[in-house]
């Protein structure tokens, strides 16, 4: 008699993953060009706010400083004068930029002004530096140690990361400035960067399916957890003179906009996280065919464990890190961390935390147990 080998059959997860596709992520992916089309920003939604100062590139090539005179404010550094060759061929002549945060040129330097019309006549202002080129050498060098490195999978991350920023760019912002809902155009774009990105950078396969499934499940409980915070925590999202700004100039939902940033923020965090959930089970499952779905589960789950309790401390430190500047000055103004915690600051960015944590730790068994279930050994034991 010949003895019995525990297989799974190939067709098994072909026709498995066909019917998730069928079934769920397709429906997703067709609700989520409905809902771009609906909310599609007009062309115009990006403009030029009225009254802004026209923006100048050019040369500097001369610097002419001088003693500043009495009664000049102490966060003036420099006082006098450089003259700049514009690109368009044009010499002009402004103040020397002095003070905290200002841009100290030297002769040489590429600047970029700005052109002020007052009633005393035209004058302008040197605002920043010129950056592209150092820019273009830095995109450069990321570009050629992610393809050296990764080589195709390199350049599938390469044009998934590109598909993410022109979705930001081309929808969520202008869609934003349009005037529509920030927490709806967040999900909807995040729905976008998810189906196209993983299938983009992951291809088109039975655990990519699965990480598609756990990250929007994931991304729907971040969702309502966040509005649940800050709705409970009487957060209002305007916590500076940015926000204000954007709140009173754009006329934009600022607390919306605080909910749109969680869920763009967790969206990075999820999809790492759920990608190598998936992997981790097949290759369990790869390694043992005879496994079952408890067997998988427990093992992706003690693999998981360890992943969420570093990634919960990047989390941490990297809102802790955009928001030192502000909590070192409010620290100083309050005498200990402690007394500023309560504060909305504080407390925005522990909302961001806590809710990103949970939908992290959320997603690993949603994960594990979706890829699990589809990859499990389908043949009773013995």
């Amino acid at each position: 008699m010949g003895s019995h080998h525990h297989r799974r059959a190939p067709a098994d997860g072909s026709r498995l993953h066909l019917t998730a596709v069928l079934a769920v992520v397709a429906p997703l992916a067709l609700l989520t060009v409905v809902a771009l089309v609906w909310l599609w920003p007009p062309s115009s939604a990006v403009e030029r706010a009225e009254g802004a100062a026209p923006e100048l590139t050019g040369q500097v090539t001369e610097v002419l400083p001088e003693p500043c005179p009495e009664g000049t404010p102490d966060d003036v550094e420099r006082c006098g004068e450089v003259r700049v060759d514009l690109d368009d061929g044009d010499e002009v002549t402004a103040p020397l930029p002095g003070g905290l945060g200002a841009p100290d040129v030297e002769v040489g330097q590429d600047v970029v002004l700005i052109r002020n019309e007052t009633p005393d006549g035209v004058s302008y202002a040197v605002v920043d530096h010129q950056r592209e080129v150092g820019l273009w050498l830095l995109g450069l060098a990321f570009v050629l140690a992610l393809v050296a490195f990764g080589r195709w999978r390199g350049v599938t991350a390469l044009l998934g990361l590109a598909a993410t920023f022109g979705i930001l760019a081309v929808f969520v912002i202008p869609a934003i400035l349009a005037g529509s809902p920030p927490l709806l155009v967040a999900v909807v774009g995040s729905s976008a960067v998810v189906l196209v990105v993983l299938y983009l950078t992951h291809g088109f396969a039975l655990t990519t399916t699965m990480a598609v499934l756990g990250t929007l499940s994931s991304l729907v409980l971040t969702g309502v957890l966040a509005a649940v915070a800050v709705s409970g925590l009487h957060l209002t999202g305007v916590t500076d003179d940015l926000s204000a700004s954007v709140g009173t100039s754009q006329g934009i939902d600022v607390r919306g906009l605080l909910l749109a940033g969680i869920i763009i923020g967790s969206l990075g965090v999820l999809d790492d996280v759920t990608v190598s959930q998936a992997a981790t089970v097949a290759e369990l499952a790869r390694a043992d065919p005879t496994s079952r779905f408890r067997g998988l589960f427990r093992a992706g789950s003690r693999v998981g464990r360890a992943h969420v309790a570093s990634v919960v401390n990047t989390i941490v430190l990297a809102y802790a890190g955009a928001s030192l500047p502000l909590l070192v000055l409010m620290v100083a103004d309050n005498g200990s961390l402690t007394a500023v915690v309560p504060s909305q600051v504080v407390a925005q960015e522990i909302v961001r935390s806590a809710v990103a944590t949970i939908g992290l730790v959320a997603a690993v068994p949603i994960t594990t147990a979706l890829t699990a279930w589809a990859l499990r050994n389908r043949e009773p034991a013995g």
